[in-house]
This record gives structure tokens, C-alpha cells and sequence, in this order.
């Protein structure tokens, strides 16, 4: 199968199986796993923080981040189609007992501006009753197709909610996507957050992890929440192995992952009733409009499935993402397929 559903289903390499095979371990929950240990120190050292934690998935960094911010009540506002407000099964509420404030990136980027932000913002307002804890950004923009925030943005707006005593979290699962197509470190795309989480398992290939970074003080307390959601991993070494290897290695080959996404594009742009920018796929996601093919998504993953291609459908949309394990020749025989289908 060529699957484009997620840069998820990556398989490890031979070289994380054998660092997993090797692994020196230790009880995590006792701070006593070495390759734990070093996985956390090396993020912290790339991300110039003072603190991580490595936890199982992005979803439980993102969650431990809200609970470390806020108080039960608060409300945390949050691009409309940001992965915390739709995709981690309301953690939010469940866990921190917050509202969302969910609000739309006028230009369709995924990336709110300081103004949007500023005019959903709730401070000492006697007839509203919750009261704005944290703002949340993703870098890459998972559905608006991987865009990307740069530095100076993110700069803006951590400056001005912190002018506010406003803390700002960052879902960067894809970040190393970002710095990759912007030329820049992940250091500077999320210098002035106050917690940055970050997954391993997504455009970095390793089987399972993220990261949350942060002060000392919040990854001491983030440690507890881990352990209080289940995340308490003890011999965690054996996986915490291939996402070193996945922190040193990975980065360096995510511009073939870009560069095919954009083959992609240019390929699927010039199919029948296909709707797609392809100036805007500057990363590893793919995601374009089929309403005037006269298939419905469902349809077409379907036909897809059966040529052995796996895409996942929303609405009038489907979304293909590029991976290591996808190769030009798995772009080429994609575009083939596509093509006789909507013939």
C-alpha cells in the first residue's frame, strides 16, 4: 500500500529498530531511565528551553500544556481548525474544565493575527464570565494544509499576550516540518512560547512520542500530570531510543517529504474538477477540493483504496500527506491511478 493518509503510519528504520534493541533503560517514573533522560535533554538543548518530557502522544502534551496553564473556567482561544480544539476528543474540558474560544484566520492560513486574537480576548468583563488563561498556536497548520507561522509572527503574539499576562502554548507536532521549509531553527520558531509540544511520531518517523518543553518549574508539574493520565511509561527507553534517532537524523530529510508533497500538487492540479493552490504546499500536507469532480471524497478514497492508495476524505476535501516511506515513484504511481479515476 502507499499510504498518504499521516506522516503517522511510518514505519521505524533499521537504525531506530537497533538503537530500540540496544536501548540502555531505566525506571522513567523515577527520573531513572538514561535514554529517556537523554531524549529529553537533547530536545531542551535544540529548543534552547530548560525543561521536557517525553510523553507518549502530542495529544497528552497539548492537554498537560492546558492544564498547566489555566484554571477551571478559563477560556483558551485557538484557530478554528487547530488540532486541540477538534481532534483530542474535548481534553480540554474533560480534563481542565476551559471552554474554547475557537476563531477564523481571515486569510485562511490557520495562523491567527494579534488583532484577531486581541478582539476575542475576555479580561475583567463584569457581564462575561470566563475569563481568556492561554492561546494556542500550531505550527504547521495541520488543515490548512501545512502553512507555516513564521518566527517574527509568533514573536508578535507571544509579546503582546505576555504584555497581557497571557501565556502562549504551541502545538508544534509538525515543527520540524516548519523550520525545515523556512529556513530557520525550531529554537526561533517558538523562542518565546511557554510550553512548545512536539511529535516524533509524525514528520520525524519514530513508532511513538512527543516531546513538551517548557520552564523547569512547568515540566516538574507536567511530570505529575503524565502520571496522573497514565503516562507513567517505566522502562520507556526501548521507544525513547528511535526518537533520538529520529531528533538527529530526521530533520535533515524532511525537504524530500516537502518536495514530493509538491509534486503532488502540481500533479493533482491539472486533474478534472480538482481544486487546489499549489503555491500553498510548502510542506508535507496535500489537501485539495474535489466538488466539481462529481465523486464524492468518499468515493474517490474508496476507488484509491482499491489501486492500493490510501487517502483520507472530509467533506468536499481529501488530504494526502508525504512521508519517508513514501517514495517519488509511490508520488508518480498515485498521480496515475488518480488520473484514471476521474476519467
Amino acid at each position: 500500500m502507499i499510504d498518504l493518509r499521516s506522516d503517522t503510519v511510518t514505519r521505524p528504520t533499521k537504525a531506530m529498530r537497533q538503537a530500540m534493541a540496544d536501548a540502555e533503560v531505566g525506571d522513567d517514573v523515577y527520573g531513572e531511565d538514561p535514554t529517556v533522560n537523554r531524549l529529553q535533554e537533547r530536545a531542551a538543548e535544540m529548543f534552547e528551553k530548560e525543561a521536557a518530557l517525553f510523553v507518549p502522544s502530542g495529544s497528552m502534551g497539548n492537554q498537560i500544556a492546558v492544564k498547566l496553564h489555566t484554571n477551571i473556567g478559563d477560556e483558551i482561544i485557538i484557530e478554528e481548525r487547530g488540532h486541540i480544539f477538534n481532534y483530542e476528543l474535548a481534553g480540554t474540558s474533560f480534563i481542565s474544565g476551559v471552554m474554547v474560544r475557537p476563531v477564523q484566520s481571515a486569510d485562511g492560513s490557520g495562523h491567527l493575527t494579534w488583532k484577531e486574537i486581541s478582539e476575542a480576548l475576555h479580561s475583567d468583563v463584569p457581564y462575561y464570565s470566563l475569563m481568556t488563561g492561554l492561546i494556542c498556536l500550531e505550527n504547521t497548520h495541520n488543515f490548512a494544509g501545512g502553512s507555516i507561522m513564521s518566527a517574527d509572527h509568533c514573536k508578535e503574539i507571544c509579546d503582546n499576550a505576555h504584555d497581557l499576562n497571557l501565556p502562549v502554548h504551541m502545538d508544534g507536532a509538525r515543527i520540524f516540518n516548519a523550520a525545515a521549509a523556512a529556513g530557520s531553527s525550531v529554537a526561533d520558531l517558538t523562542r518565546k512560547c511557554d510550553t512548545v509540544q512536539f511529535c516524533l511520531s509524525k514528520g520525524l518517523g519514530a513508532p511513538v512520542g512527543s516531546i513538551l518543553l517548557g520552564s523547569a518549574d512547568l515540566i516538574k508539574e507536567a511530570r505529575v500530570w503524565r502520571k496522573r493520565l497514565g503516562g507513567g511509561m517505566r522502562q520507556a527507553g526501548v521507544i525513547a531510543a528511535a526518537g533520538i534517532v529520529a531528533l538527529e537524523r530526521s530533520p535533515g530529510l524532511l525537504h524530500a517529504d516537502h518536495a514530493n508533497a509538491r509534486r503532488l500538487a502540481e500533479g493533482i492540479a491539472e486533474l478534472r474538477g480538482i481544486s487546489i493552490d499549489v503555491e500553498k504546499v510548502v510542506t508535507n500536507i496535500v489537501i485539495f477540493n474535489i466538488a466539481e469532480t462529481g465523486k464524492s471524497s468518499a468515493e474517490i478514497c474508496e476507488a484509491l483504496k482499491n489501486e492500493g492508495i490510501l487517502a483520507i476524505g472530509f467533506g468536499d476535501s481529501i488530504r494526502m500527506v508525504t512521508h519517508f516511506d513514501v517514495s517519488q515513484e509511490d508520488v508518480n504511481t498515485t498521480l496515475s491511478h488518480f488520473r484514471a479515476i476521474l476519467n
